[in-house]
């Protein structure tokens, strides 16, 4: 399909970047309250073997769900753990293949509904081509310790890619999902700016999003196209807002531009630019937007390298989705990698994101006013011995006023997932 981003963008390895990006403007110091700092604590997780690709969410009782793949000889196995009350309730597994394909990138994500219901997805290939494989969907009504039988989410029967999902929930009982299709790109492609490397065969039918929503009896509803071109292997993210589902994607347009474009489920009309970056990027940068919601209030987070230098940005919301505020620029120059992540209190905005320089890579968060007017804190979470892809997507999430960070490294060729935790000092 599309062509990898160059190196110089996504693997960028050039020295000379200072560890902390100029702080954003403040008002007088006589003008403003001293905000709370957080300090950093390791936080242990429940995984002890070689393990990759987490997910972190919010549970509607205010607990967390992480879920992860394990290698298991030839196959992989989804597992899941809740965190409640400060403890781990224990390990359960979602679901084991053989047939699985399984992407630093294209990750399964994991839910839960308002009647209890603990929802996953996972990818499944679906024939030999490279590229060729499904969504699938299972859901457990007794926390994860019995599954349903996974049934797929796409049921276009094309040997194409279909991923990159977000989902949230729809109803009492039900689940939305977003995800990118490529039924349209007829029989499959073994060039994918996702996948494969520089220089893949460009083809001309595009990915689309799509949308449906899945009832208890994981029967599918309302199944529509959201948009007929967008960007082929970048992650896309959701939120509920007061309005509704708010979904962003990165789009695509027939001039290659690829911004970042907010979308809400509820409304029949297309979706808006969160900012016109204007980047015109004839390769996939597998650098999706992430998006976070309080009310009416959203956060999101995008990279960017429009005008040929790689950028991260923030955008906010104060009327659902409709119209995003200029944004602020939070990290700019050759070790950017973005693989942003944010989250929204009642007191500030988070945002995790990745760099990486000639002396290796470092994952970081900040924190700013909830208008993002202040920068209140600024701390490198960890130094990572991973380099490149391996390191995959850290998450975030926040709960009883607490930041949890989870990510990957890799140390001796074997990925494992470690965690942070930052409160609020006393």
């Amino acid at each position: 399909m599309t062509r990898l981003l160059p190196l110089a963008l996504v693997v960028a390895l050039v020295s000379g970047c200072g560890d902390t990006p100029p702080p954003t403007a403040t008002p007088p110091a006589s003008t403003v309250k001293p905000a709370a700092q957080y300090q950093r604590e390791d936080w242990t997780l429940p995984v002890s073997v070689a393990a990759a690709q987490p997910d972190l969410v919010r549970a509607p009782d205010g607990s967390l769900l992480l879920s992860w793949i394990e290698p298991q000889d030839e196959a992989h196995a989804l597992k899941l753990a809740r965190y409640v009350g400060g403890h781990w309730n224990g390990v359960r597994e979602v679901a084991r293949g053989d047939d699985w394909f399984v992407n630093w990138a294209d990750t399964p994500h994991i839910a839960q509904t308002a009647d209890g219901a603990l929802w996953a997805h996972w990818l499944r290939k679906s024939a030999q081509a490279k590229y060729a494989y499904d969504v699938v969907l299972s859901r457990s009504t007794d926390d994860g310790a019995t599954w349903s039988k996974p049934m797929p989410v796409n049921d276009d029967g094309t040997p194409t890619e279909h991923g990159f999902v977000s989902l949230w929930s729809a109803a009492h009982d039900r689940l939305g999902v977003a995800w990118l299709d490529g039924r349209n790109s007829a029989g499959g492609h073994d060039g994918h700016g996702g996948h494969a490397p520089a220089g893949a065969g460009h083809a001309m039918a595009a990915m689309t999003l799509r949308t449906a929503v899945f009832d208890a009896a994981l029967q599918r509803h309302g199944e529509r196209e959201r948009d007929a071109m967008t960007c082929d292997c970048c992650q896309t993210d959701v939120a509920l807002t007061a309005d509704g589902p708010l979904l962003v994607y990165r789009d695509r347009t027939p001039e290659e531009i690829r911004d970042i474009v907010a979308l809400r489920f509820n409304d029949a009309s297309a979706g808006r630019r969160v900012h016109a970056d204007e980047w015109k990027m004839p390769a996939c940068p597998v650098n999706g937007p992430a998006v976070a919601a309080r009310g009416r209030e959203a956060l999101v987070g995008w990279y960017t390298a429009a005008g040929g230098e790689p950028q991260l940005k923030l955008a906010r919301s104060t009327d659902g989705g409709d119209h995003f505020a200029a944004p602020l620029e939070l990290d700019r120059g050759q070790h950017v990698q973005g693989r942003v992540d944010v989250a929204l209190d009642a007191d500030a905005a988070w945002v995790l994101w990745l760099r990486e320089d000639a002396q290796g890579q470092a994952l970081w968060l900040a924190r700013f006013s909830s208008d993002l007017s202040r920068e209140l804190q600024r701390h490198e979470v960890a130094k990572l011995q991973g380099r490149g892809r391996g390191t995959g997507f850290a998450r975030l999430a926040l709960a009883d006023g607490v930041a949890h960070v989870v990510w990957t490294d890799v140390i001796d060729q074997r990925p494992q997932l470690s965690g942070a935790r930052f409160r609020k000092s006393p």
